[in-house]
Order: C-alpha cells, then structure tokens, then sequence
C-alpha cells in the first residue's frame, strides 16, 4: 500500500510538470522508481530497465492527456508534429534496443548526466537566441532522431529535448511546450514496444512485469498524472514558467545526486 501511494504521489507531480512545462516527467519518474524498486528487492540488473520501461509507458497517458488540454487552447503545432515523428520513432526504437544491452552503472551514469545537465540548462534559462526557423525535412528527421534516441535511454518524453529545439528554431515557448506533449506520444509509444519485447525473455523479473514494464507502478503512475495534467497545462497559461523551472532544476539536481551516490 505504502508504494502504492507512491506510485500515485509520483504521477500526480509528473502529470503536473508535463501539462506545465511539455515534459514527460520520467527525468522524476526513474529515480522514484529505481528506489522503489531497490526497496522491494527487484534484481538489481534489472531495476534501471524497468524503472525506464514503466515510465515510458506512464508517459503514453501523461503525454495524451496533456495534449488534449494545451490543443484546447490552440498550442500544438502539428505541422511540426506530423514532420518529426518519423525520425522521432526510429531514433526511440534503436535507443530502446540499445539499452537492453547496457549495463546498469552505464544507464545510471548516463541518466546522472543528463539529469545534472538538463537542471544546469533550467537554472540558467540556457538557450540560443530564437533567431532560426525550423531545419528542413532530412534535418527534422534527425532531430527527431537524436530526441527519441536520447529519450528512450532515459525514459523521458522529450520534452527537455524538443522544447529547447523548438524555441531555438523561433517556436513561442507555450506553442512549443504543447507541441512538446503531443511529441511525447510517439516517444513513448515506440519506447514502451521495444521494453516490453527486450524484457519478455528475462526470466528473474517480478511477477506483474511485462517485459521491463512493472503493471502496478505503472497503474499508479498513470491514473494520477491523468488527472492532473490537464491543470498543469491550464497553469502553463497562466503562470511564469522560467521561474518555475528554475524550482525544477532544484529537484532535478537533488535526484541526480541521490541516483549518484547509489552508482558509487
């Protein structure tokens, strides 16, 4: 009952941050979830897989419902959605098989690092001068390229990738936070497949697993996040967002640290 709880906290925080900010929460997500699971004695191999599997998965729901909300009010450019998306689902595919045959000290390591440089970029509001237009279509297919590979080898939605990149290319900032939302589906979506089928061979894995996909995390995780993302989203309309995401950079380092010291 008490991970329950947990699960539920997680994905109301998260489905608070994706309507928010456009993204996908799993930068939250993983390091919750691999403490939990170390708490539970899942084999310690395979926590990382899971914990990134299952919020990949989460994201499918996070992803959907805070996209609903921002396209209600006029903020998902699916031109750009519509463009991206190829190179965003073979980028998510050959990520997600890679890391099936990485070891857990690289996954923590790399997730470590990216956690530390995307709070870095939020505390100091990082980002090239809007002055660009978007890359043509080959330079759109390797960018989604790039965000979905990174993304599924750190169980995000994208959302620290696309945003930034969208602005930089001359996207207003909520356009390109709900473009973010409607992204992470594909991301997820291709995420979450290759998980499941990299997983379904591992035999030591909990009961209620489907491959690196833990149903009851899972369950949590996304029932809550439902709900509170569409709020998060009506608040992105409303609120300051860069001081907000300077407070997230905060938590962000606080986890990588957390996450850190378990690797040493």
């Amino acid at each position: 009952m008490d991970f329950a709880l947990l699960y539920a906290l997680t994905g109301a925080f998260v489905g608070l941050l994706a309507g928010l900010l456009g993204v996908g929460g799993g930068l939250v997500i993983v390091p919750v979830l691999s403490l939990a699971f170390a708490a539970q004695h899942f084999p310690d191999g395979h926590i990382l897989h899971l914990a990134i599997g299952t919020s990949l998965a989460s994201i499918l729901f996070t992803s959907l419902s805070s996209l609903r909300a921002h396209h209600s009010h006029g903020a998902v450019d699916w031109r750009i959605v519509g463009v991206i998306t190829p190179g965003i689902v073979l980028g998510t595919l050959a990520g997600s098989l890679l890391a099936s045959h990485l070891s857990t000290p690289f996954l923590k390591g790399f997730f470590v690092c990216f956690e530390l440089y995307v709070g870095t970029q939020m505390l100091l509001n990082l980002r090239p001068k809007p002055s660009r237009q978007l890359p043509s279509p080959p330079g759109m297919l390797a960018a989604g390229g790039v965000i979905g590979g990174v993304s599924s080898l750190v169980g995000i939605g994208g959302g620290t990738l696309s945003v930034p990149f969208m602005t930089w290319c001359n996207i207003s900032m909520h356009r390109a936070i709900g473009t973010s939302a409607a992204i992470g589906f594909p991301i997820a979506l291709a995420g979450t497949a290759a998980y499941i089928a990299s997983g379904l061979k591992v035999a030591d894995l909990p009961a209620a697993s489907v491959g690196f996909l833990y149903l009851p995390a899972l369950a949590g995780l996304a029932a809550a996040s439902m709900l509170t993302a569409p709020f998060g989203a009506r608040l992105a309309h409303r609120l300051p967002v860069a001081k907000l995401k300077k407070a997230f950079a905060f938590l962000l380092y606080v986890l990588a640290i957390r996450m850190a010291s378990d690797l040493l």
